[in-house]
């Protein structure tokens, strides 16, 4: 058998057919990464993972190219969707944001193996221009307490009043949370939800606490409202 005779079979396809999939697919390839861009631009939390940018990438090349090897034909889409459906997916997403962003990279590989290259293209820009504007914004925040404090002080009224004074002096607002005895009834476990007035009364106002005669165990645990977790 001739080298001719291994390659025929691939050069059957016109001219066309081919440039149409590589356009397709390198399409595919540049929307793909430019909604993992807006991903990376937008993402807020700490529960980064590289794969997942990866995975919208890369998932919109392989649905491009599925969808470009289907066809019209309705045997083969009953076949691919038969070979998918044994294939378990095992990935997690806790986040639905994230798996919004996967599904738009698959969508964008759909329309541009369909050759709705407009519609990927637009369909792209809105999204992008959403995500952004949203993020911009601060679409959906909620304002949070900056964080909780939590300190054990012996009771008592005048304590109680250094204490009050202290927090109004250093926070926006603050709430008890918690109040409960301790060491036999002469100590409270104080446990306040706050908002400091500026980072940099965090330190002065543990520090003013632990300054009250008897209050121990003073800690202040942050949360940065910033962060969605």
């Amino acid at each position: 058998m001739e080298l001719t005779d291994l390659i025929e079979p691939l050069t059957r396809g016109d001219a066309f057919e081919w440039r149409t999939a590589l356009v397709a697919l390198l399409l595919s390839f540049g929307l793909g990464q430019a909604i993992a861009g807006i991903y990376l631009v937008t993402f807020r939390g700490l529960s980064y993972a590289r794969t997942t940018v990866q995975g919208m990438a890369m998932g919109s090349v392989i649905t491009c190219m599925l969808m470009l090897a289907i066809g019209t034909s309705i045997a083969a889409g009953i076949g691919v969707a038969g070979g998918l459906s044994v294939v378990r997916f095992r990935t997690t997403m806790r986040d639905p944001r994230d798996i919004i962003f996967v599904f738009a990279a698959l969508g964008v590989g759909m329309a541009c193996g369909l050759t709705a290259y407009g519609t990927a293209i637009a369909g792209t820009a809105v999204f992008g221009a959403g995500a952004l504007l949203l993020h911009a914004t601060g679409y959906g925040s909620k304002r949070q307490p900056d964080g909780l404090l939590r300190f054990t002080a012996p009771t008592g009224q005048a304590v109680e009043d250094a204490i009050s004074k202290i927090l109004r002096e250093h926070c926006r607002s603050f709430s008890l949370v918690t109040l409960r005895e301790a060491a036999q009834g002469t100590m409270m476990e104080h446990a306040y939800q706050l908002t400091v007035r500026a980072p940099e009364l965090r330190s002065p106002l543990v520090s003013r606490l632990q300054a009250i005669q008897g209050v121990q165990d003073v800690s202040l645990l942050l949360q940065e409202p910033t962060l969605d977790l």
